[in-house]
C-alpha cells in the first residue's frame, strides 16, 4: 500500500461491513480510481487505508472465521462491487464473539443463530482484544435497536483508548455527556446513523431545504424506504424503530427553516421486500404553498446500492478519526458527524450540508491537501 494504514475494528459483520471490506479491497486494486469517493485523500490516507485488524459477531455462522470469509456467509448478500480483481482484506482476522446484549432482536433470531456467549469476564477480554489488536478505530456496525450494545462498546472504546464511529441510530455522538467523556479522553466520537452517500436522508433533506431557499411553505412530507437485506428485516420488529424514526425525521425538519407539526411528517422505513436484496427504494413526497397560495407537489423514487451507498461515508469517517487523532484535533468530530451523519451533536444538526461540507473542508485542508470541488 501506498498509504499509512488505519488498523480498524469492525463490530458487527454484516453487509455494511461486507461493503466496506469490500470497497477496501477494491480501491487498493485500483488506486488510480477515485470515482465513488467524496474525499480521495485524507491527510496521508487513501480509500486503500483502512486496515481490518480485530472483528465481532454473534452470528454462529460468522464467529471463528476469517473475516474474509465471514462476510459472505450467513445472511450476507451480494453487495454489487465486482469481485475479480480483489485481493482478501482481513484473511488473517478471526470473527470473536461480541456480547449480545440488545444487538439480536426477535426478527435477527429467526435467520440466524447465536454463538456460544461470552463469559462473565467478556469484557475485559473485549478490551485486551482491542488493545492487542492496536485497534486505531472503532466502527459500530450493530442491528438497529441496539442502545444498550452501542453504550457498552463506547464504553470499551474509552476504556482501550480508540476513536468510536457509530453507523446506527443509538445516540451517543449527539449526546453530550457521553461527547464531554471523549473529548476528556481526546478520543473522536463521530456519529449517529450513517447519512449514505446518495440517500433518501440526504436527497430529502435537499428538497426541503429548495423549499425553504425558494420560498415555498412545505406543508406535509413523507419518506418510504424498503428493502431486503436484514437490516430492513431486523426493523419489522416495531419496537426497535423507534431511535431510527427520530433520526431519520430530526435529520429531514432540521433542513427546514419553517415549522411542521408531528402529524404533517412521516419519515421512516416501511417495509420488507425480500426479492429488493440489497437494494434499497426510497419514495419522498413533499407538499407546499408557493407565490399566492398557489399548490407545489413534488414526488421522487430514487433506488439505491444500500450496503455500498453505506461504506462510501465510513471510509471518510474512519479516515478522518484518525487524521484527528494524528492531530490531536477532535473537535472536528461535531463537523463530520453533521456532514456525514443523520444525528450530529445539536450544537451543528441545524446547520446546512453546505456549511457541515465547507467546515470539514476547511479542516481537512489544513492538513495540506487539494480538497475536492
Amino acid at each position: 500500500m501506498n498509504t499509512p494504514q488505519i488498523r480498524v475494528g469492525i463490530i458487527g459483520i454484516g453487509n455494511c461491513a461486507r461493503a466496506l471490506i469490500e470497497g477496501t479491497a477494491f480501491y487498493r486494486a485500483n488506486p488510480e480510481v477515485t470515482s465513488g469517493l467524496m474525499f480521495p485523500r485524507v491527510g496521508p490516507y487513501d480509500a486503500g487505508s483502512l486496515e481490518p485488524v480485530a472483528a465481532w459477531d454473534v452470528d454462529t455462522e460468522k464467529v471463528g472465521k476469517d473475516l474474509w470469509s465471514a462476510r459472505t456467509a450467513g445472511q450476507n448478500l451480494d453487495v454489487g462491487i465486482p469481485q475479480g480483481d480483489l485481493l482478501p482484506v482481513g484473511s488473517d482476522i478471526e470473527v470473536l464473539r461480541a456480547p449480545t446484549l440488545d444487538g439480536a432482536g426477535v426478527r435477527y433470531q429467526e435467520r440466524i443463530g447465536l454463538a456460544t456467549e461470552l463469559s462473565d469476564q467478556g469484557a475485559e477480554e473485549i478490551i485486551e482484544q482491542i488493545r492487542a489488536a492496536r485497534v486505531d478505530v472503532l466502527l459500530n456496525y450493530l442491528p438497529v435497536g441496539s442502545q444498550a450494545a452501542t453504550e457498552w462498546w463506547a464504553a470499551a472504546a474509552l476504556r482501550a483508548g480508540t476513536a468510536f464511529v457509530n453507523n446506527i441510530p443509538a445516540f451517543i455522538a449527539s449526546n453530550d455527556e457521553w461527547r464531554e467523556r471523549f473529548r476528556a479522553a481526546g478520543l473522536p466520537l463521530i456519529g449517529d446513523d450513517i447519512k449514505s452517500q446518495l440517500g433518501a436522508t440526504y436527497l430529502h433533506r435537499a428538497l426541503v431545504r429548495a423549499f425553504s431557499d425558494r420560498g415555498i411553505t412545505l406543508e406535509r412530507t413523507y419518506q418510504l424506504n424498503v428493502g431486503g437485506n436484514m437490516d430492513f428485516y431486523n426493523m419489522l420488529e416495531r419496537d426497535r424503530l423507534a431511535s431510527k424514526r427520530k433520526s431519520k425525521t430530526s435529520a429531514v425538519t432540521d433542513a427546514y427553516d419553517g415549522e411542521l407539526d408531528d402529524d404533517s411528517v412521516h419519515i421512516g422505513p416501511s417495509d420488507y421486500v425480500k426479492f429488493l436484496g440489497d437494494t434499497k427504494k426510497a419514495f419522498i413526497r413533499c407538499e407546499g404553498q408557493g407565490f399566492g397560495g398557489a399548490p407545489i407537489d413534488m414526488e421522487v423514487q430514487l433506488t439505491v446500492p444500500d450496503s455500498p451507498n453505506s461504506a462510501g461515508v465510513v471510509i471518510d469517517a474512519a479516515r478522518i478519526a484518525k487524521l484527528a487523532m494524528d492531530r490531536g484535533d477532535v473537535a472536528v468530530d461535531e463537523w463530520v458527524s453533521a456532514w456525514l451523519f443523520k444525528a450530529p451533536p445539536r450544537a451543528v444538526a441545524q446547520e446546512s450540508d453546505s456549511v457541515a461540507k465547507d467546515r470539514l473542508n476547511q479542516w481537512i485542508s489544513d492538513s495540506g491537501r487539494t480538497v475536492p470541488a
